[in-house]
């Protein structure tokens, strides 16, 4: 995919049409607004490679979970994000041959990702076996201000000849999900209606009884010379039939609105859908698509990474940013983030570690406070379920699922499910970045100290005292290396544990002396006796930690050591990846590791160790690892640009700026790697420009790429917007909202004062 698309500060350019890249383009080309999101397939049909995808937020199946040996704790189902309803449907014939760019000749085509504006453009020119050249046009988007509307206006142009064309805006309901068990049909028909440029169709989901209600309704700038309606099971549509003039041009405009049960009664969805679809009708396209741009500007003035002197890297960072703000938007507390959010589906849950691990930051600090607050409280109203998770493993406290709808666990492999218990710290490491970053302490008193306590209480009944050593241990887990399973004492799982219980210590005292009587109140709901609270202590005192003595660094795991010690130069390139290459037995017995695991803690616990200890793992550990996981390079290059591998620190960002737009992992066509993209966001702000907490204040260690003439990024920090400019020599701070504030630069304190602070860096 080197160099596929045209490098552009604000657009993802496709020229020309390679059916062999198409599904892989159709990835890229995805858009979403919070509430809905489809992958960028077209709207005539197509009968070449592609995965046609509609998703709507928070409506998925639970599909059984099916294994060969029944293990007390698995969870009842697998869950699946359901493509549902295709409602970008126009079906087209030019003069009786059926629309189809994988039989066709085709020329001119382009295909334009607007990212500053939000939208999809596609145009192209057919040529048939007579030569006679048509000319077709599409734009799309999922409004950002209305976010159950959609808008398709789709236009065609004979260039050489005159046409008749047959127009035929469809709503299908017979989809399918490509990974369905034995072809599985999810959606069963609730009730549908067709009339002249308008009909609606109401889909149930089986099993988990979700209701989603598609209503289209369109406009045409000629009138046809015939109309038919007709419906069939789970399908309706219009067919349009048109003479057409040459260089004349007939256009539809689209209008599609979708609303869900989850937002309305039953008895409502259709009703909501019809008024939805009616009121995008009367405002029309030019307004519907003003507000939608003008609210993209504000996302933009918000979130945007400006990059001088290198495209690739601007274009890389402003479509991961992109894709962020498509993916979530904080509107509703119900929902969070998955790994492919709205562009294809794998991984079939909604919530992964991902969120807390390395989406929170972005939101914490590009949008309101209560953006970040929604995705901490999003876990608060699912305790009760992380509560009953950690009981079907017969523990104490909370474990929050690997892979989660609505607080259930939902993955059906073993040594992700129940092993990769290291997410539970994840979890509060979000609320401890939260409340370092806002000061919002009250959140402690209010939700998050009952969510600490209850990992805090799994973490001591998990782990083992082993007396012979005076330590305790945790036996039997997969850390974020998933390239070791059932290991014992993954260095990051017990160093996180530890911090948690030194959290929850912390949390609970500040809660005994600012808000005594909601301490008191919360010790009884959770029953804490000072028995467990000492226990806590004695754990976080004698954790146990493997170390490498001949390497002065931290083991990954006990017998670590014992293993092959190879680098990735020791690898054919035929090897890689590894997990497309290797048996997983082989892939087990390996030194390599697929993403940072020991640094992952490093860049954690970041204040807690030095520069040198950071170096030596680094140095012993980065060689090793393959960053098979998209969430790999960007904890490595955070943690190279600290210790001055400033190179490798650029080559790792660059490698997960571009991971989708240059198919690195060869698994683009399955969908994006949203959750990773953040790890773009943090690889600038966090590397790059080294900002951190540090006395309770906003620190930067700045300085620029050779590659850049600049770049510049705004934070939003404790009520204040602040933008922050990165030259060759010179670091610029603006303060564009809020009070005076202590910025700390290169460990010295400065106060800005007024609006601008310029120094020398």
């Amino acid at each position: 995919m080197d160099n596929y698309f045209i490098n552009n500060e604000w657009k993802i350019i496709e020229e020309g049409f390679d059916p062999e890249k198409n599904q892989i383009v159709e990835s890229i080309m995805s858009l979403g607004n919070g509430h809905m999101g489809l992958r960028g397939n077209f709207e005539e049909g197509y009968s070449g490679k592609s995965l046609q995808g509609t998703y709507i937020a928070g409506v998925y199946y639970p599909d059984k979970t099916r294994v060969g040996w029944w293990k007390i704790g698995y969870p009842e189902y697998y869950a699946k994000v359901l493509n549902a309803t295709n409602f970008i449907g126009i079906n087209v014939k030019i003069n009786g041959k059926k629309l189809d760019l994988a039989k066709m000749e085709v020329e001119k085509f382009k295909r334009v990702l607007n990212m500053k504006k939000g939208y999809l453009d596609r145009e192209f020119v057919v040529v048939d076996f007579q030569g006679r050249k048509t000319k077709i046009k599409a734009r799309r988007f999922l409004s950002s201000v209305d976010k159950e509307i959609a808008v398709i206006t789709y236009s065609l142009k004979p260039l050489n000849h005159n046409a008749k064309i047959e127009l035929v805006p469809f709503l299908d309901g017979t989809i399918t999900n490509e990974d369905a068990n034995y072809d599985e049909v999810f959606w069963d028909e609730v009730e549908k209606s067709v009339d002249e440029y308008k009909g609606y169709l109401n889909m149930r989901t089986k099993k988990s009884d979700f209701k989603v209600s598609t209503a289209m309704k369109f406009e045409l700038n000629k009138n046809p010379n015939k109309i038919n309606i007709s419906k069939k099971e789970k399908y309706i549509e219009n067919k349009l039939e048109f003479a057409v003039d040459e260089k004349n041009e007939i256009r539809i405009n689209k209008y599609i609105a979708v609303t869900t049960n989850r937002d309305y009664d039953d008895k409502n969805v259709i009703g909501e859908s019809v008024d939805r679809v009616n009121y995008a009708y009367e405002k029309g396209v030019d307004f519907l698509l003003e507000e939608h741009v003008k609210r993209w500007k504000e996302h933009w003035e918000e979130s945007d990474i400006e990059i001088n002197g290198d495209i690739a890297a601007q274009q890389g960072i402003r479509f991961n940013i992109f894709q962020l703000n498509q993916t979530y938007t904080g509107h509703d507390p119900r929902l969070n983030i998955g790994p492919k959010g709205f562009t294809g589906e794998k991984y079939g849950g909604s919530t992964y570690w991902d969120t807390e691990a390395f989406c929170f930051p972005f939101y914490l600090n590009t949008t309101d406070n209560s953006i970040a607050r929604n995705l901490l409280l999003y876990r608060y109203n699912h305790l009760e379920k992380a509560i009953e998770n950690a009981d079907k493993l017969d523990l104490d406290g909370a474990l929050y699922p690997m892979v989660t709808m609505n607080g259930e666990e939902c993955h059906n492999e073993w040594e992700i499910t129940f092993e990769e218990i290291h997410r539970n710290a994840a979890i509060v490491y979000a609320i401890y970045n939260y409340v370092k970053h806002t000061e919002d302490k009250n959140y402690l008193a209010d939700y998050g100290f009952e969510v600490i306590a209850q990992i805090a209480r799994f973490w001591a009944d998990r782990v083992n005292y082993n007396p012979r050593k005076e330590k305790y241990m945790i036996l039997g887990v997969t850390g974020p290396n998933e390239y070791e399973n059932n290991v014992h004492n993954n260095w990051y799982t017990n160093r996180m544990a530890a911090w948690t219980l030194e959290y929850a210590l912390k949390v609970k005292n500040y809660l005994s002396e600012n808000h005594k009587m909601r301490h008191d109140e919360l010790v009884e709901k959770l029953a804490l006796k000072d028995k467990e609270v000492e226990k806590w202590r004695d754990i976080k005192e004698k954790m146990y930690y493997p170390y490498i003595d001949s390497q002065d660094v931290f083991e990954q795991q006990d017998g670590y050591m014992d293993k092959e010690l190879k680098t990735r130069a020791d690898l054919d390139k035929e090897d890689l990846p590894l997990n497309q290459n290797w048996s997983w037995d082989r892939i087990l017995r390996s030194c390599y590791v697929k993403q940072a695991d020991v640094l992952q803690g490093l860049y954690f616990l970041n204040d807690k160790y030095d520069l040198k200890t950071k170096k030596r793992n680094f140095d012993f550990y980065e060689p090793k690892t393959v960053h098979e996981s998209s969430l790999s390079p960007c904890v490595y290059s955070i943690i190279a640009s600290e210790i001055g591998y400033k190179e490798r620190a650029y080559e790792l960002y660059l490698r997960t700026a571009r991971l989708d737009l240059e198919n690195y992992n060869n698994d683009t066509e399955d969908g994006l790697h949203i959750t990773s993209m953040a790890g773009t966001w943090m690889a600038i702000v966090h590397g790059f420009a080294g900002m951190r907490i540090k006395d309770n204040h906003l620190s930067f260690s700045p300085y620029l790429p050779s590659e850049w003439d600049d770049y510049s990024f705004k934070i939003n920090f404790r009520q204040r917007v602040l933008t922050i400019h990165v030259y060759e020599k010179e670091l610029k701070i603006t303060k564009e909202k809020g009070e005076k504030i202590s910025v700390i630069v290169f460990d010295k304190k400065y106060e800005l004062d007024d609006d601008i602070l310029t120094l020398e860096i």
